[in-house]
């Protein structure tokens, strides 16, 4: 009976004009950016970060989640038209959706990879309902220990799942926790690492930090690296035929909700995650894996319906336990912050409209991407052929005003102009920013939970190890990083061996 009352209450906050509008700004934006290959959610979430602080807290964050769902499913269109993955949760999308394209069967690719999306998301946002409550409740009982242990369990997991050397992740890990350190010491006031520049002393702030790793480094990657987008050419005929396409592929649709689902919830894994494991497990069920790889709707449906479960139940760590599980939800925590809204276990009891809101609008965005997409896929595909000669210096002007109306500072126009380079270079030598901008939006709360802790325990680290969720966690940050320890001696002692046996 209470899940109800705040469903309606969640509902009434929803419908409400200013927030439908924000709603539907946000998903319009999120296709938009999903068919637009290049910026991506994490970037435009930051662009728009500096618009959020003139609005209300509800009707900010149901836009930056509208975005990042919306983007799961625009990335779906330039997957199955121009075979270019709008989005990186829709490169197993192009696998079987292009083919279906070049056999005339494109209006059902694109028609299932919606149905499916929806489908997905609203079975997503039910287990957020029902899950991220009593999970808010069980966080209560947690203290300092419990939450730093929790907090390095997720960047290790984070640095574990990224593409690319774990080493170097975690490179990035304990930079962004040393950027998080910048500015006043919280229980001192002491300045630390301000480097004389009293534009500092606040920290390094979010807004020039995301949109340089994310904006900037992404407009000069592929300033030089030009996509080519041959768009398929092809009736978009049979759209609603994929009604009955979409009943076919309903097991995978099924089985790519509940791995996006449960994936979404793992720190590090998410929609891209999930849309690679529901890929490869709907291969194994089918009877015919052969096939896969060569236009079978499966394929299609069950990749597309694991990164949208993926793109919403992300949000139950963030809202629950305070704890964003990747790098967007880092970026929405940073919304959450610059209203002054601390998310975690309080959340729900402290700011119901927001929590509630955006669960439910969270449905009603759901329903517009549905209205969307459906009848605008022909519209989408002329917005793909947008130059990048006319994109990207749009995306610099934005980039430049938007970091400035935030303090009205040049300073922060410079940080953010050095973390795009930063952002450029990482990129180049095979550095991924993410961990950085995780490790840099935990790092306060990384550092009072530690501290406080060590304060309760007299300066005793035994204290990481006496309490079971504790333990548990930081038994998990040792065995990942010792496996990830010997699996690189072994293959280091392989390679050693291989390179003898040629010189033998």
């Amino acid at each position: 009976m209470e899940l109800v009352q705040n469903m309606l209450y969640g509902l009434q906050v929803a419908v409400q004009p200013v927030n439908l509008f924000y709603c539907f700004i946000g998903v319009f934006t999120g296709t938009l950016i999903g068919v637009l290959p290049g910026l991506g959610p994490t970037g435009t979430m930051s662009l728009l970060l500096p618009i959020t602080f003139h609005i209300s807290p509800v009707g900010a964050i149901i836009m930056l989640a509208g975005i990042y769902y919306g983007a799961q499913y625009g990335g779906s269109i330039t997957a199955i038209l121009a075979n270019i993955p709008g989005e990186a949760s829709s490169v197993t999308t192009c696998l079987d959706g292009y083919q279906m394209a070049r056999k005339g069967k494109a209006g059902i690719a694109l028609g299932v990879s919606t149905i499916g999306s929806f489908v997905a998301g609203t079975l997503s946002i039910v287990g957020l309902m029902f899950l991220a409550y009593p999970l808010a409740k069980a966080a209560l009982k947690f203290g300092p220990p419990e939450y730093f242990s929790l907090m390095c369990m997720g960047l290790v997991i984070l640095t574990f799942l990224t593409q690319g050397s774990m080493l170097k992740s975690l490179m990035m890990a304990l930079l962004g926790l040393l950027v998080g350190l910048v500015g006043l010491d919280p229980f001192t006031a002491s300045p630390r690492f301000a480097l004389g520049f009293k534009e500092l002393m606040d920290g390094v702030g979010i807004v020039p930090l995301v949109m340089g790793l994310f904006g900037i480094s992404e407009v000069l990657l592929n300033i030089e690296d030009s996509i080519k987008r041959d768009i398929y050419k092809t009736e978009l005929t049979g759209l609603f035929a994929s009604l009955k396409a979409s009943l076919e592929a309903k097991w995978a649709i099924v089985r790519g909700t509940i791995i996006g689902f449960f994936s979404g919830i793992l720190p590090g894994g998410g929609a891209v995650l999930s849309s690679f494991v529901s890929y490869a497990l709907e291969k194994k069920f089918s009877r015919h894996p052969e096939k896969f790889g060569t236009g079978v709707i499966e394929g299609v449906a069950a990749p597309e319906s694991a990164n949208n479960a993926a793109a919403q139940s992300c949000l139950i760590p963030l809202l629950s336990l305070g704890i964003p599980p990747n790098v967007v939800m880092a970026v929405l925590y940073g919304g959450l912050l610059i209203h002054g809204i601390q998310p975690g276990p309080f959340l729900v009891k402290d700011h119901p409209d927001v929590f509630w809101g955006l669960v439910m609008s969270m449905y009603l965005g759901n329903v517009m991407l549905l209205i969307l997409n459906l009848p605008l896929i022909g519209i989408w595909t002329k917005i793909l052929k947008v130059p990048y000669t006319i994109l990207f210096p749009l995306i610099l002007f934005f980039c430049l005003i938007g970091v400035y109306t935030v303090n009205n500072s040049v300073f922060d126009i410079y940080l953010m102009v050095i973390f795009g380079f930063a952002g450029y270079l990482m990129r180049k030598f095979g550095f991924e920013p993410a961990p950085l901008a995780m490790a840099y939006v935990l790092s306060p709360i990384l550092e009072s939970s530690f501290r406080q802790s060590l304060s309760l325990s007299g300066g005793s680290f035994a204290v990481f190890f006496s309490r079971p969720i504790s333990v548990v966690c930081m038994g998990l940050v040792v065995a990942l990083l010792a496996f990830q320890v010997i699996t690189t001696t072994i293959s280091h002692k392989k390679l050693k061996i291989a390179r003898g046996t040629g010189e033998g």
